[in-house]
């Protein structure tokens, strides 16, 4: 075969890449001090498969992420299984049977990695990280505003600031469109996704007055909720203004200071959110930090969460200091190494003499080497 045809084994498939130091080393802090600080919170970690049979995977919220998962035969059962996509589902399930008899509101936290069969343009990544807290068992405001503040809390103790949260309520418009035939359904639901204000008026009446000014009910908090009050909705979606305005006053109560905008007719993410959702942006940075919303389990309990992402953090956050990296020469006393090491540096031994000790630390990508019983720093 001729060598020009042959792939590269550096060569991985479109959307997934390995990570590399210190990238890696600094994903996983970054994740651990997420995790710490949702355990402060009282979240508790449980820690799913990657892989699940079909029939679990794609139950209750999970049938949302049946197109973006691979699946795959078992050989041993010969079932199909699913890789998850998203781990929200999974927690969900663990809630609905091995946790059923633990007292509610569950209080959970998660950290791994996900697979999409596709990525998007503004995301081409297919592997990506998850991080993430669901509080199931428990339909308030309370809960809602809870979600917030500890997903806030762990981004703030990570570094970020000017945090803000985007609030939408993704069921408001399917409930508003549903007496609409088809056709005008579809239409109206399209022209609300583009913003297309002119289109959203050719339908005319009520619908059409009322689309309106949800379109222009788009802003800060403060701004636009009065504006959503005001309306006459149904009494369904009228509940959800209430729920909402019920969680911007506990958030104003104990965040003052937290950026709160509101955007009625918008949707992202997975179809399983079900009242008040939310994404959390950073000052200045167009990308999404963390998505999650309220949502019912696959035996109707109703839960909430929030889905950190740390690959997108990692490009945000500053940098924690990394271990400084020391040279041992070889045949160093492992007692003065073991000291080197309480004192925070990351020890590289030598395996065999060398001539000169600072050139192979610096070789070898090192912040210091050790010379007559010290750590010395390179120039």
């Amino acid at each position: 075969m001729d060598d020009t045809t042959q792939t590269s084994p550096a060569l991985l498939p479109v959307g997934l890449r390995d990570i590399l130091p210190p990238e890696a080393e600094l994903e996983a802090r970054l994740v651990t001090t997420l995790m710490d600080r949702f355990a402060a919170h009282g979240f508790e970690r449980v820690k799913p498969p990657l892989l699940e049979f079909e029939d679990s995977l794609f139950s209750g919220s999970g049938a949302a992420t049946l197109e973006q998962t691979f699946r795959l035969l078992d050989p041993e059962s010969q079932r199909m299984m699913g890789l998850r996509a998203d781990t929200t589902p999974q927690i969900a399930r663990i809630a609905a049977t091995r946790l059923a008899h633990a007292p509610r509101p569950l209080r959970l936290s998660y950290a791994g990695q996900c697979l999409r069969v596709m990525g998007t343009q503004l995301e081409p990544e297919r592997q990506i990280a998850q991080a993430g807290i669901e509080l199931i068992g428990a339909d308030s405001a309370e809960a809602d505003a809870e979600i917030i503040l500890t997903g806030i809390a762990g981004l703030r103790a990570v570094g970020l600031s000017g945090l803000s949260v985007d609030l939408t309520i993704p069921t408001l418009v399917p409930q508003l469109l549903s007496a609409l035939p088809p056709g005008p359904r579809h239409a109206a639901a399209r022209a609300l996704d583009r913003k297309d204000s002119a289109v959203v008026a050719e339908l005319g009446g009520p619908i059409a007055a009322t689309l309106l000014a949800l379109l222009g009910a788009t802003g800060e908090a403060a701004r636009v909720l009065p504006a959503l009050r005001a309306l006459a909705l149904p009494a369904k979606a009228g509940a959800h203004i209430t729920r909402l305005t019920e969680t911007i006053a506990i958030l104003r109560a104990l965040e003052p200071e937290l950026a709160l905008t509101i955007d009625p007719v918008e949707f992202r993410g997975y179809q399983y959110h079900t009242g008040i959702s939310m994404t959390v942006f950073a000052k200045g940075a167009q990308a999404e930090l963390g998505r999650g919303g309220r949502y019912f389990t696959a035996d109707q309990e109703p839960a909430t969460g929030l889905t950190i992402y740390p690959d997108t953090i990692l490009r945000l956050a500053p940098k924690p200091a990394l271990r400084r990296r020391l040279y041992l020469p070889h045949g160093s006393a492992p007692e003065a190494a073991e000291a080197l090491r309480a004192q925070g540096f990351a020890t590289i031994n030598g395996l065999a003499p060398v001539a000169d000790n600072a050139a192979e630390a610096k070789r070898l990508h090192c912040t210091h080497f050790f010379q007559d019983g010290t750590a010395v720093a390179l120039t």
